[in-house]
């Protein structure tokens, strides 16, 4: 079998490949209609960040049986055409965590200490001591807004110089934080308490300019800012204009909204700034720990031993998920669906499976239900196979229970959500064709598809309620594609599919109409 190096890869990668007997081709820059005419002669394909593996080049890969991705964002695949064809999509999701967590300390103790401001300053001629009077970590407060590997990784380093952390992450349980040395507190603590704050947190609709204005408001005088996460986390003007008043001492960036960063960002004129080119896995032990790992995820998947990493595929024989692919993706569905709609910070995880499909191993749908649990929270980092894993690391208590008798359903999938602060009940099936629905939430019986752009909306059972949701919708030129809600004890849950997705001032104008109790929009 044939595997194309499309963007440059460790060595040691494509000896591991060459090893196994596989014909490795390196062929590095090549544009994308070039790309597109070979494509076909390939079985597998290896790139990282700059090779964009569009549909229309996966519409040509006509052997095209995996495609590898050294590093963890898949932003470049386009994971829905890769799955419509059968192609396995694998990514590396650990390969930089030391790398990205060094950095971001350094980044800290180079804020702390003025080190690349002395430096320059030496190297100009001059011997400033007093200009670069610094500070001391020991005893200074640190909010890490995400807790995942990279978050937990800064966690213990930053302990060792004697610091306080305190973390915001819904994911994590306040158990498994206590056992970290960590206190979780809210965003609004995150902001007001810390002296220094790092972001570590994939970036999604709900994190996009997630430090802007508002927040900076909050801050104390003197706050240092570190994003090693991704560009638009932080919003650089916001940032640039604290940094002039003084409310912000110092930030250091790896990441920017647009990158390259632009000649004229107002950044690069602070000299409290730290800027850097997009280098938290550039470490030469990151770079062989990405090559290793998806040379070896590939190699495996080729030769038919296993599947790991696998954005799109679960672990399971080829015959069996032909019968439990409609099920898979309704797991899927279920957990994507649960997180989003779910209130407060999520503790255990009950999934009940009844009908035929316990004559099966449950497995995979549960993993796949916690694939797309995790997904809002850590984005590309979780897959199928390490789903059980990541959630174990954040605490979270997962039982499965199976009643072989069918009820009201056929077959049913259901899971139940526990927070602290309400619980959340989820239940879908799979009817004809392969159709999946969400068929209750909570007390409620709906029947609702689980795709696109959904607004679930809790009110009284009054006259007048989706009259004022379907003007407020058209006044806004939002189409309702399909609508259907459940009565229960003087309340309605309607739940709507719509063609575009409302922003956020429209969201506002729902709450606050009358009758209306809560609005959630979900994003399938």
């Amino acid at each position: 079998m044939k595997i194309l190096v499309s963007d440059p890869l460790s060595a040691d990668g494509l000896k591991l490949l060459k090893d196994a007997g596989f014909e490795v081709d390196e062929k590095i820059g090549l544009e994308h209609e070039a790309l597109k005419k070979i494509i076909k002669n390939y079985d597998a394909l290896l790139v990282r960040s700059a090779t964009k593996v569009k549909r229309d080049l996966i519409e040509e890969a006509k052997n095209l049986k995996v495609i590898g991705r050294a590093g963890v964002g898949l932003d470049n695949v386009d994971l829905a055409a890769a799955t419509e064809r059968g192609i396995i999509v694998m990514n590396t999701p650990a390969g930089n965590t030391v790398s990205t967590a060094e950095l971001t300390m350094s980044m800290i103790l180079s804020l702390t200490r003025n080190i690349p401001q002395a430096h320059m300053s030496l190297i100009k001629g001059e011997w400033k001591r007093s200009k670069f009077l610094g500070a001391e970590l020991y005893s200074k407060t640190l909010g890490i807004i995400g807790l995942g590997r990279i978050g937990k990784e800064v966690s213990k380093r930053a302990a060792s110089f004697g610091m306080k952390i305190i973390a915001y992450d819904p994911f994590i349980t306040v158990d498994k934080a206590k056992e970290l040395g960590i206190e979780v507190v809210g965003l609004d603590k995150i902001f007001k308490l810390s002296d220094y704050i790092t972001v570590h947190t994939p970036l999604t609709d709900e994190t996009k300019n997630l430090i802007s204005d508002q927040q900076f408001k909050m801050m104390k005088k003197g706050v240092r800012i570190i994003n090693c996460a991704r560009g638009g986390i932080v919003n650089e003007k916001a940032l640039a204009e604290n940094l002039a008043s003084g409310k912000v001492s110092g930030a250091a960036l790896d990441v920017f909204e647009q990158e390259p960063l632009s000649a004229d960002s107002p950044l690069r004129k602070f000299e409290n700034v730290i800027l850097t080119p997009h280098i938290g896995a550039s470490t030469e032990e990151a770079q062989l720990n990405v090559a290793l790992e998806v040379a070896e995820s590939v190699r495996d998947a080729l030769l038919g031993r296993s599947i790991r990493n696998a954005a799109n595929y679960p672990s399971v024989d080829p015959a069996v998920y032909k019968i439990l692919e409609p099920y898979i993706n309704l797991s899927e569905k279920l957990g994507l669906f649960s997180a989003q709609l779910a209130s407060g910070r999520i503790s255990n995880v009950d999934i009940s499976f009844s009908g035929q499909i316990t004559q099966y191993d449950v497995t995979p749908m549960t993993m796949a239900l916690m694939k797309g649990l995790l997904f809002p929270v850590v984005k590309e980092a979780v897959n199928y196979i390490n789903a059980l894993n990541l959630a174990k690391e954040r605490g979270i208590k997962i039982q499965e229970s199976r009643l072989s008798e069918a009820g009201e359903f056929s077959n049913l999938i259901t899971v139940t959500l526990n927070t602290d602060k309400a619980a959340l009940t989820v239940s879908g099936t799979v009817f004809a064709k392969n159709l999946i629905r969400i068929v209750k939430i909570n007390d409620f019986y709906v029947e609702a598809i689980p795709q696109g752009d959904m607004l679930i909306t809790y009110n009284l059972d009054k006259p007048g309620v989706v009259g004022n949701l379907g003007t407020i919708l058209g006044k806004h030129k939002i189409n309702i594609a399909s609508m259907t809600f459940g009565r229960e004890k003087g309340h309605v849950l309607n739940v709507l599919s719509m063609d575009s997705s409302p922003k956020p001032e429209v969201l506002e104008e729902i709450r606050s109409t009358k009758n209306i109790v809560s609005v959630k929009l979900i994003k399938l």
